[in-house]
């Protein structure tokens, strides 16, 4: 086991030898004589499966040819390259007396070639042509080295970018997994209570039903329709979410002028804001025209203006007001209702929060208005923010994109 080095032999070594030499690239310019000296001047190395030819860090000076077998260049268990029969390496310690740079190792029983540094500058003392040619080579070889590295470089550069997306495809996979796990849980919880109270009390009525009197009958029947619309809404909601997270959903963009949008919506809610005490204005011009799925952005002006109708008293105002600006229209929904909590401002639009706020008349929502109305504006090419301050009111202001007369 081990390295084993067989000193030069016969005439005929020589030749088998000379082959050898030129086949590499560095000696392949050289004449008859000078390829017979360096032949002269190789030493057989032979090493056995596993065995190190040098270190990294190691001072030998020296290059190898390969015979038979194969090395490969490592530092620790990271395999730079890997070399067969008729490769070489280690040329630069010919001119070079640097350090080795990594270790090779035998990957199988291999025989070399040795041709050290001193022998080397006896040949070339006397023969600058061999200078010149070895140099011209080592000059081409380096280049070769160069394209090689800067196109290893530009795969490794590449392979990482295409690392770094799958890290963050996967962490946002395992965001979306664990947020989904947590909404259908909250979803769960909140359909079961509703349903347990209508089944409850529909179940009073058929058995003490004769025991009730018509007020208190009356009741009950207020009671399930009420829950039963608070139960309906949820399905109604989450059905929309889940339709827009799957794909299904699609958006089919058109021209729509906003202040249409706008008096549309308000006059949904107007009749419940009257009751409330509360006033609706719409500061829209006309003529301005958005290129949006019409559906999507009545259901999220829907959400604005019915979280506004809900969290406002007596004698509170909301407007609602649009503007152009470059290439989208900001539309914003303003009111001086009791506004929202600081720490809920964050948590929003996120669906793993699911802030759910009884209204100044102990209106119930689903939790999934907002979150709903940032997916179908994100889905127009838009972006939604909120600014409030608890008992000064809150504003809503969302874009989308402007008609243009090319889009068509």
């Amino acid at each position: 086991m081990g390295i084993k080095i067989n000193e030069i032999g016969s005439e005929k070594k020589i030749e088998k030898r000379v082959d050898i030499l030129r086949d590499v690239i560095i000696f392949s310019e050289s004449d008859e004589e000078i390829l017979k000296l360096l032949a002269d001047l190789l030493t057989d190395v032979f090493v056995e499966k596993d065995d190190t030819v040098f270190h990294k860090g190691d001072q030998l000076n020296a290059m190898y040819i390969i015979v038979e077998g194969k090395v490969k260049v490592h530092d620790g268990e990271h395999v730079f390259t890997q070399f067969g029969e008729k490769d070489f390496f280690g040329e630069y310690s010919l001119i070079d007396s640097s350090v080795r740079s990594a270790t090779v190792t035998a990957i199988e029983t291999t025989h070399l070639l040795r041709l050290n540094q001193e022998d080397f500058y006896k040949i070339i003392k006397d023969n600058i042509e061999v200078s010149k040619a070895v140099l011209k080579a080592l000059i081409k070889r380096l280049r070769d080295n160069n394209i090689l590295e800067e196109k290893l470089t530009q795969n490794n550069l590449k392979i990482e970018r295409q690392r770094d997306e799958l890290d963050k495809q996967k962490k946002e996979l395992e965001e979306l997994n664990a947020t989904k796990d947590k909404f259908f849980t909250i979803i769960a919880h909140d359909l079961k209570n509703p349903f347990n109270t209508v089944i409850g009390l529909s179940e009073l009525l058929i058995e003490r039903y004769d025991t009730y009197d018509s007020n208190k009958i009356k009741e009950f029947i207020r009671q399930i329709n009420k829950f039963s619309n608070n139960a309906y809404n949820l399905l109604e909601d989450l059905l929309k979410w889940a339709k827009s997270q799957t794909g299904r959903m699609e958006v089919k963009p058109e021209k729509v002028e906003v202040f249409e949008l706008a008096i549309e919506n308000m006059n949904l809610f107007q009749e419940k804001a009257e009751k409330k005490g509360v006033k609706i204005n719409a500061n829209i011009k006309m003529g301005l025209f958005a290129y949006v799925d019409r559906n999507m952005i009545n259901t999220v002006l829907r959400n604005l203006i019915s979280n506004s109708v809900k969290f406002t008293n007596s004698g509170d105002i909301i407007n609602i007001e649009a503007e152009s600006i470059n290439e989208h229209i900001e539309i914003i929904v303003t009111d001086t209702g009791i506004g929202v909590p600081e720490e809920n401002l964050k948590k929003i639009f996120k669906i793993d929060s699911h802030i759910s706020t009884q209204g100044t008349a102990d209106e119930v929502g689903t939790g999934l208005g907002l979150i709903i109305s940032r997916e179908f504006v994100e889905k127009n090419g838009g972006t939604i923010n909120v600014k409030s301050k608890e008992g000064n009111g809150t504003q809503f202001m969302f874009t989308v994109p402007v008609y243009k007369e090319q889009i068509i």
